[in-house]
């Protein structure tokens, strides 16, 4: 079957409600989808280790369909395995070992099996019922009863697997997976197991496919429109002729424009409908200042019978890249202040819930940052949708460098998956690839790029490149806009040999800060929180941003990186096993880093921080760092000025002077008006402990989780910043699922009831229970006062926006 008749589509007609905007829109109930979209998370009987495939007796019977072996066979007893919830990551739980691969986070990782059973009722029968599993760490294989249905190569690749052939009605099915997280894709903790979430998703046999609609928003000569293909499966046994209709729908659910066309689909085979929705307003615009989030709702008919629908997330905006100007979004001129993020986080490794991934966000806002870079993989679905809604333009990036039929596969999930999304502005295919500057690694960006745009014309392709600036051939040459790790010094020489092509920071800083210390001590690995300390390849964090912003043609930057993260441990080994690079620590909590990018990057409103702490000892010279956007920033020290100075937000302000117990104060003037004071005090000894939710009040769904922060205070309610007391936590109405402090030394187990407080802080990450009211933690520590904060529970289900209306039912399992 050639292309032509494997996709029929005819074209659409179109008829536009609400051209006068909002105000004449329809107001309209959301139409409720006839698909179910069930959550799969529950029900799992964990087995960590491998189970060998038993000796073959009868090589005749393994051979066929339905008879796997060992533990991925039907009849395997499973009910001694542990029962575990998804996400689940189990390396997160394993002990710290010095002999464990250092990337990793010196834990280890293996071979784990899992498995579920699940009921279908005679209802299911003769819909199409789909398997998604969103991750898997690393290799994974996959079995539905008895029969081999999946292998995955990526623990950053989902599955979609069609059960649909193999499933039984109103008796049992058995799903097993096995995961080989001994394999490594990255330098960097990957976590292990089913570390995101599972889904089954029942679908009339006439539907939509997952990832099956692209609606992005174009602008003409001064008006918008949306081209729209939507693209069909039929899994059923008769052609199928359908109406396609998708309604653009404003931030208040309001229907504003609507289009209508016709799709064919022969059984088995595919359909796409090809529609053009006008646009006949002005919409609003998206932008990390204001992102404005429509949709698409689009659903197939048949005799006026809805088959299926599905919402798409859409957003209106342009970008444009020009090689002498930098960034443009919506014809206005943006820097890209952009960090790097691994998707790990102190306590729960990677397996992170929503909640912590929208807090992880909130912690970046404060910085002034409007762009990440997903570093160096497709995360988590949750977050893109996310960063829609905050406001973060995101470099979307490739895990696997390799243009084999494999890998574009795996390349093209991703753009397919996240091209709806306007916070999305790059994909870039690779990062600091020895081939980059190779004939051979030209033609495979080449290639690479050209699967991009088979899914995606609307954006452009780049490449992360830490060498081959100067080379007579390399990669450069087949991205639309060149990405720039490090090689700060090459710039000029990169912008004047090539005038006509784009250029950005893909990649800078790798400046080390241990959070809280002031005094460097490499024998304990303590690294000072004045921005003097880097890697070999790397810049401070001024240095960095100074290099970008003084150069209209550099686009903007993405320092490394925005949080610490477990792996990779540099610059020290052992008992160090995470970065030391973030901005903000593995529990989300500011280092000094974060004042300095707060006055490099904030401009709408004062900025003033100030470090260090002021508890020292008598005598003591003390270096003092006010980081501010003002004019002018003065030090009090007891009252008495230590000097009045310029403000430098690109290179911060420095005094040192002798300690004496009392205050620091620094006051910043704008036009000789003050604007901002901040003050530290030295403190007295802890007495008490404060608890601080990052939420007020969750779902009682067993699955929202907020973080908490942990705090040692004085007789007075300030933080003591030297204290390293340990804390010890019961809960009521929850569970503790996570503890961090951003030690980047600790080797202390991050599940349990205790964990030490660094430099005055700790986190816990708790879960809600499923029955209404509150939340309790109760934290305790020898000599203080105990702490106790509530949450509020209140009735609901798992609602899963990025999925599908309304609540989120648990898929029936046994």
């Amino acid at each position: 079957m050639n292309r032509r008749e494997l996709f029929k589509s005819i074209s659409a007609t179109a008829f536009v409600a609400g051209f006068a905007g909002a105000a004449n829109a329809q107001t309209v109930t959301p139409t409720l989808s006839p698909r179910q979209v069930l959550s799969l998370d529950r029900g799992w009987r964990f087995f960590e280790g491998d189970i060998p495939m038993p000796p073959i007796t009868s090589a005749y019977d393994a051979s066929k369909a339905g008879n796997a072996m060992g533990a991925a066979s039907v009849k395997y007893d499973d009910s001694s395995w542990a029962q575990v919830t998804l996400p689940h990551d189990f390396a997160s739980s394993q002990p710290f070992e010095k002999d464990a691969q250092p990337a990793q986070g010196y834990r280890k990782r293996g071979i784990a099996w899992y498995r579920n059973t699940l009921l279908f009722t005679g209802a299911d029968h003769g819909k199409h019922i789909e398997l998604q599993l969103d991750g898997m760490a690393t290799f994974a294989t996959v079995w539905f009863n008895g029969t081999l249905v999946d292998r995955n190569w990526s623990g950053y690749e989902s599955a979609y697997i069609d059960l649909t052939p193999y499933a039984y009605y109103d008796k049992p099915n058995h799903l097993a997976v096995r995961v080989d997280a001994t394999a490594m894709e990255g330098w960097w903790y990957e976590g292990a197991g089913l570390y995101r979430h599972a889904w089954i998703v029942k679908r009339d046999p006439v539907h939509i496919i997952t990832d099956g609609v692209f609606a992005n928003p174009v602008k003409g000569d001064g008006a918008w429109t949306i081209p729209i293909e939507v693209t069909l499966n039929n899994s059923g046994t008769k052609t199928a002729q359908v109406s396609v209709i998708s309604e653009l729908r404003d931030p208040d659910g309001k229907i504003v424009s609507t289009v209508s066309g016709q799709a064919a689909c022969d059984p088995l085979g595919h359909g796409v409908a090809t529609m053009s929705l006008p646009v006949g307003f002005a919409p609003g615009l998206w932008s990390p200042e204001t992102p404005v989030v429509y949709c698409v709702a689009t659903r197939i008919e048949q005799g006026g019978q809805v088959l299926d629908a599905v919402t798409t997330p859409c957003g209106f905006r342009t970008t444009r890249w020009d090689a002498n100007e930098g960034f443009f979004l919506n014809d206005q001129h943006v820097k890209i202040k952009g960090v790097c993020l691994h998707q790990d986080h102190a306590g729960v490794g990677t397996a992170i819930p929503e909640n912590v991934i929208d807090y992880r966000l909130k912690r970046l806002k404060t910085l002034g940052c409007n762009a990440i870079r997903f570093s160096h993989n497709a995360q988590n679905t949750y977050l893109m949708h996310a960063c829609d809604r905050m406001g973060f333009l995101v470099m979307a990036e490739n895990r696997n460098f390799d243009a084999s039929p494999d890998f574009i596969a795996q390349l093209q999930w991703l753009v397919r998956r996240d091209r709806n999304h306007p916070s999305i502005y790059l994909w870039s295919v690779f990062n600091e690839e020895p081939m980059q500057a190779t004939e051979q690694g030209y033609e495979m960006v080449r290639r690479m790029s050209a699967a991009v745009k088979v899914i995606d014309t609307t954006r452009p392709v780049t490449a992360a490149m830490s060498g081959g600036l100067d080379a007579a051939i390399s990669v450069a040459e087949a991205v639309d806009v060149v990405g720039i790790n490090y090689q700060q010094d090459k710039y000029d020489l990169f912008h004047k040999a090539h005038p006509d092509k784009p250029m950005f920071s893909s990649e800078d800083a790798s400046a080390f800060m241990t959070r809280g210390e002031y005094k460097s001590d490499k024998d304990k690995h303590i690294m000072a929180s004045y921005d003097d300390e880097t890697a070999g390849w790397g810049e401070t964090q001024r240095d960095a941003w100074q290099a970008v912003v003084e150069r209209p043609f550099v686009g903007g930057q993405f320092v490394w990186s925005g949080l610490d993260y477990h792996g990779e441990p540099t610059p020290f080994p052992w008992p160090s096993n995470s970065s030391y690079f973030g901005i903000l620590d593995l529990c989300g909590f500011d280092k000094a880093a974060a004042f300095i990018h707060r006055a490099q990057w904030i401009d709408a409103t004062p900025q003033l921080d100030l470090v260090p702490h002021w508890n020292w000892h008598a005598g003591d010279k003390v270096r003092v760092m006010a980081c501010t956007n003002a004019d002018e920033v003065e030090l009090f020290v007891n009252g008495q000025s230590a000097g009045k100075q310029k403000g430098d937000r690109l290179r911060m302000n420095y005094w040192t002077v002798d300690y004496a117990p009392g205050f620091i104060e620094a006051r910043s003037f704008n036009g000789g008006k003050l604007v901002s004071t901040v003050r530290h005090e030295t403190t007295g000894k802890a007495v008490a402990l404060r608890l601080t939710a990052d939420m007020a009040a969750m779902t009682a769904n067993g699955r929202d989780a907020t973080p908490v922060k942990v705090e040692a205070i004085d007789a007075r309610g300030r933080n003591v910043p030297l204290a390293q007391d340990m804390v010890s936590f019961t809960i009521d109405g929850g569970t503790i699922i996570g503890l961090g402090n951003g030690d980047p030394t600790s080797l202390e187990p991050e599940q349990g009831r205790q964990r030490s407080l660094f430099n005055g802080l700790a986190q816990v990450i708790v879960q809600a229970g499923t029955a209404a009211g509150n939340l309790t933690l109760t934290a305790s520590a020898d000599g203080m006062k105990a702490a106790s904060m509530s949450v509020n529970l209140t009735p609901g289900g798992f609602t899963a926006p990025w999925r599908a209306p309304g609540e989120i039912a648990d898929q029936a399992t046994a």
